[in-house]
């Protein structure tokens, strides 16, 4: 028979595995929180004071889309690394098929299918709407650390494309300026060479599609790993002109069918 000496040995072997923090200490920082929070569950047991003012949300985009900036930032302005694309200001039109792609699985993101599974398309054109009303500033662009070469060879393809491989420039559909084009086309300018980098893999991948002709995947797919670095750090380095809205749209025909523009 284990003697009760080994079994509390025991116990503490498992704890320490699991939970490197002595029971001891533990169970004085478990009280000190209890003795903390109870006041506060006794408070919310009681309901509101007779006298307290009723709290009222505003019942605005703004309000209702507070969870889409935990992702994107403040007012969806995002920053200028990491993951997470800006959406303010950018064309409606490609906001909205955006939200189609994520509700439809054409892109991959099981949070964003979620919130948007049940949300109809006149809401999610409202959604749409109200980003890209918003007007504020760009983060200053990404210092890079890439060679002089590499940016050079990124340039050259977001400028002038290879035609040689049948790769139009970014310019040809994203705007002179790189600033998009209404009413679907995004601009490319301000957005982190990380989030260039995945979006351009995730189509080569069939982890991101539009709508067909899916236009992005045709171009993405000619891309080589050295090309994606090359246009995704020449792009995020770029500082932002003056006027940094979407270009109108034009009758010009765009060098590639597009299902979506974008």
């Amino acid at each position: 028979m284990v003697s009760a000496v080994a079994t509390a040995g025991m116990r503490q072997l498992v704890w320490r595995t699991h939970f490197p923090m002595p029971l001891s200490v533990f169970f004085r920082r478990t009280a000190l929180l209890m003795a903390l929070l109870l006041p506060a569950w006794a408070a919310l047991a009681a309901g509101p004071a007779p006298n307290s003012a009723a709290h009222t949300v505003p019942d605005t985009m703004a309000q209702r889309l507070l969870a889409c900036t935990v992702c994107h930032g403040e007012q969806g302005r995002a920053t200028n690394a990491g993951y997470f694309p800006r959406i303010a200001g950018k064309p409606a039109g490609y906001l909205y098929n955006q939200l189609v792609h994520f509700r439809a699985g054409r892109r991959n993101n099981e949070g964003m299918t979620s919130l948007l599974d049940s949300l109809s398309d006149t809401y999610l054109r409202e959604i749409a709407a109200h980003f890209a009303s918003l007007d504020l500033p760009y983060p200053a662009p990404q210092r890079s650390d890439a060679t002089p070469a590499v940016l050079q060879r990124g340039e050259a393809l977001a400028l002038r494309g290879d035609p040689a491989r049948d790769l139009p420039a970014c310019v040809a559909c994203h705007g002179q300026a790189l600033t998009g084009v209404n009413p679907a086309i995004p601009g490319l300018l301000g957005l982190p060479r990380d989030y260039l980098i995945g979006q351009l893999g995730a189509w080569q991948t069939g982890l991101r599609r539009a709508s067909a002709p899916d236009c992005m995947g045709h171009v993405a797919q000619r891309l080589s790993g050295g090309d994606v670095s090359a246009v995704a750090s020449w792009l995020a380095s770029q500082p932002l002109p003056a006027n940094t809205h979407p270009a109108p749209g034009t009758a010009q025909p765009l060098p590639l069918r597009c299902g979506s523009e974008g």
